[in-house]
């Protein structure tokens, strides 16, 4: 099976001294220490302007309440969307329990929702007497467009299903005239983000219409697409739609939260994050390593070191063996091509197809990253609402 090399043939292996990011991300550059650029953005950038816990809380007292107060005629005050996953549980715990809001919970179904994600749903729905609101994505075209990404042979095949989900919600708030959303994005769990060799922007409409246009054989009709300028600027600044992530103001660990979550609601753990969805598992425990030569879990165990929730040395001992056994991921490899309506052979085939980026595709990733870039320097990405 072929591996993905390009830019890494002529450079040395190199892995941080502080987590446990390594040179399988190309873009990665190390200081003096041995440090990697996520460690060095997490101690300059990060670290000293969060502060989980009373200040926190005090921080956004204001922001709930004045969410409290706008929402007070309508039926819920804000929109959450949940997976099943520990980030997405939680917040809604915390934005209920804790303070108090009437949340509206909203579910996208992509078709690969894992037995566990679903019961966990249902847990957190009845637990706290939740209404839920639950879009289905068309399968027929959500089968062609991830067909599609696995022909153009570009590491993230996940973006249809990251698009979906992203502009369900969005698409759901701009509809039904919510102005709060709260998300489970975080720092506790994930401040090392992957670099954009890994996972390409899933809202670049401009990428994802070239991919399908090549590869994809029917319309997509009434899959859910929301182009990343049209949510930065349209349902920002013209619609008003505001993003809190609730979970970097309160004291939140994996652990602490989980357990938390077990003990109230009888909600249970995956082996690691995403797994609540059963294409997403696939996706980063077989398809990337084996193909890509990246483990996704690096970023996420990394996360962990950072704040201080994990071990370097467990993580490396987590990293050295893969998350699901042979058996199971054959079994795995199986399913989803069967699912996607390829046989076995035709699936490695891809599998051992030549490998491509985003880059050899049309994109928008100049005007995208010129815009974040702008964001950046006005301040914008560093305010409560996003």
């Amino acid at each position: 099976m072929k591996l993905w090399k390009d830019g890494m043939e002529n450079r040395k292996y190199q892995i941080c001294t502080n987590c446990i990011m390594d040179t399988s991300d190309v873009t990665l550059t190390f200081d003096g220490r041995g440090w990697c650029d996520y460690c060095q953005n997490y101690e300059k950038n990060i670290a000293p302007n969060w502060h989980p816990g009373p200040e926190g809380i005090a921080e956004i007292a204001p922001i709930i309440e004045k969410i409290k107060k706008e929402g007070k005629k309508r039926d819920h005050d804000c929109l959450i969307g949940i997976s099943g996953g520990l980030d997405s549980s939680y917040v809604s715990y915390i934005a209920k329990e804790k303070f108090g809001l009437r949340p509206l919970m909203f579910h996208c179904d992509t078709g690969w929702n894992s037995d566990l994600g679903v019961s966990n749903i249902q847990k957190i729905i009845d637990g706290m007497g939740l209404d839920l609101v639950t879009e289905v994505v068309n399968w027929d075209e959500m089968k062609d467009l991830q067909r599609a990404f696995f022909l153009s042979q570009v590491p993230f095949v996940d973006t249809p299903q990251d698009l979906a989900l992203f502009s369900a919600l969005y698409n759901f708030a701009s509809r039904n005239n919510f102005k709060y959303i709260i998300t489970g994005g975080n720092n506790s769990t994930e401040c090392v983000r992957e670099s954009l060799e890994w996972t390409y922007f899933s809202t670049d409409m401009r990428h994802v219409k070239d991919i399908h246009n090549k590869f994809g054989t029917r319309q997509l009709k009434t899959f859910p697409t929301c182009d990343i300028l049209k949510y930065r600027i349209y349902y920002r600044w013209l619609k008003g739609i505001r993003v809190l992530k609730l979970l970097d103001y309160v004291e939140f660990t994996k652990e602490s939260a989980i357990k938390e979550l077990q003990d109230r609601f009888g909600w249970q753990p995956y082996p690691q994050k995403h797994y609540e969805s059963r294409f997403t598992r696939f996706y980063e425990s077989f398809w990337t390593p084996t193909k890509f030569g990246y483990d996704k879990r690096r970023a996420y165990l990394s996360s962990l070191i950072l704040t201080g929730q994990m071990k370097r040395d467990e993580a490396l001992d987590r990293i050295a063996a893969p998350e699901l056994d042979e058996k199971t991921m054959t079994s795995e490899f199986e399913y989803v091509a069967k699912k996607l309506d390829w046989n076995v052979e035709e699936f490695k085939a891809i599998l051992n197809g030549e490998n491509k980026t985003f880059r050899d595709y049309k994109n928008n990733f100049f005007w995208i990253t010129l815009g974040a870039r702008i964001y950046n320097l006005m301040g914008l990405d560093n305010r409560i609402f996003r």
